[in-house]
């Protein structure tokens, strides 16, 4: 029988809390890699063999850690990622980790360093009381996520494949667990203009900011809200001296889609800002996609699985399509069952109101356990 008082709320934070300290953001390989050596050492003292891939693309390590089962073959996937959107510094200033009430802070305690850290307590709680689980468990730390993947989306690909079942850690959607996830698209947008002196003949010039402002304004417009569709410009850079009219402007755009023609309506729509405006070159590359997810037949039948758990545990759990993209858009795209979202209940991702609800530990991190012991 499945209890969540099995867990104690204040342990659960404790250990996520070890995680959350260490600050991870994905463009700092060497704080992803000192959070991968956390992940591994808790792994390694469950008895689980590990094995670490250097970081392709100038990321981090890959971690993956795997327990045998009772029974062989194809096994669970555990999958999620220790690196972060907020840069080092952001614990000494705009989000240190503190306790107000029932809500703990920190960068990367929701997305996801909470979810992965309870599923480690999930696993020790299934070897303590079982040995094994009835089938092999395989942990995946993935270090660039946040970004798109674009180091180990194959990696995912590949080992997804080999698995029966995937878990995902990624925060739960206001208690709710994810069946589906919009598409996402990342385009490199660039503008390229003419040089010249911005005091002394500013008129011979094209700027390349000027118009790509424009471009801004005009790409965001095309989100509609009601529909699922958005546009969101998030890093923007060009010149080089104030003096100078800009000959180079970049930005990058993330674009979400929750159909497949809303999906090709988005990339027609950025396709065509390539050409030439007010003498200014415009360039359009593609960045890294995660397809969209939709939910199939495996994956509502894990999710029924985790209703029954939850029912036992006393609490409903629902289940829905999403936007907020994650790698299990990649192992739910290609039709394997995957289940999402079933990490710590929180808010605030990506912004520094980042928290989770203690309450909500010991429930969460019995689901998990659930899973692990009743998937067969």
């Amino acid at each position: 029988m499945i209890a969540a008082d099995r867990f104690d709320a204040e342990a659960l934070l404790a250990g996520i809390l070890d995680w959350v300290r260490i600050e991870s953001p994905t463009i700092d390989p060497a704080g992803v890699n000192r959070a991968m050596d956390a992940a591994e050492a808790d792994m390694r003292a469950l008895g689980a063999a590990i094995e670490r891939l250097p970081g392709m693309e100038g990321f981090g390590d890959v971690l993956k850690a795997s327990v045998p089962g009772l029974a062989n073959g194809p096994g669970i996937l555990v999958l999620g990622h220790l690196d972060t959107v907020h840069p080092v510094g952001t614990l000494a200033g705009p989000l240190p980790i503190r306790r107000e009430g029932d809500k703990a802070y920190g960068p990367g305690i929701v997305d996801m360093k909470g979810g992965m850290r309870l599923a480690v307590f999930a696993l020790a709680d299934v070897l303590r009381r079982h040995g094994r689980p009835p089938l092999p468990v395989t942990f995946l730390f993935i270090p660039d996520e946040e970004v798109g993947s674009p180091g180990t989306r194959a990696l995912i690909e590949g080992e997804a494949r080999r698995h029966k079942h995937i878990l995902v850690p990624e925060p739960s959607r206001g208690g709710k667990v994810v069946t589906g996830r919009h598409a996402f698209q990342r385009w490199h947008v660039s503008t390229h203009g003419r040089p010249a002196h911005a005091g002394g003949n500013n008129r011979d010039g094209k700027s390349a900011i000027r118009v790509m402002a424009r471009l801004i304004e005009e790409i965001e417009a095309g989100s509609d809200f009601d529909r699922g569709v958005s546009y969101a410009v998030g890093i923007v850079n060009g010149g080089v001296f104030v003096n100078v009219v800009p000959m180079e402007c970049r930005a990058q755009v993330l674009c979400v889609a929750p159909t497949d023609a809303a999906f090709a309506e988005v990339e027609a729509r950025m396709l065509a800002m390539a050409g030439e405006r007010e003498g200014v070159r415009i360039d359009v590359t593609r960045g890294p996609v995660r397809p969209l997810f939709k939910p199939n037949p495996g994956t509502l039948a894990l999710y029924e699985v985790a209703r029954g758990i939850a029912a036992d545990l006393g609490f409903a759990l629902e289940h829905g399509q999403f936007g907020g993209g994650s790698d299990g858009n990649f192992t739910g795209a290609l039709g394997l069952p995957t289940l999402d979202g079933l990490g710590v209940v929180g808010a605030g991702v990506h912004t520094h109101d980042e928290h989770l609800l203690v309450p909500e530990l010991p429930a969460r991190a019995a689901l998990l356990a659930g899973l692990l012991e009743r998937l067969d």
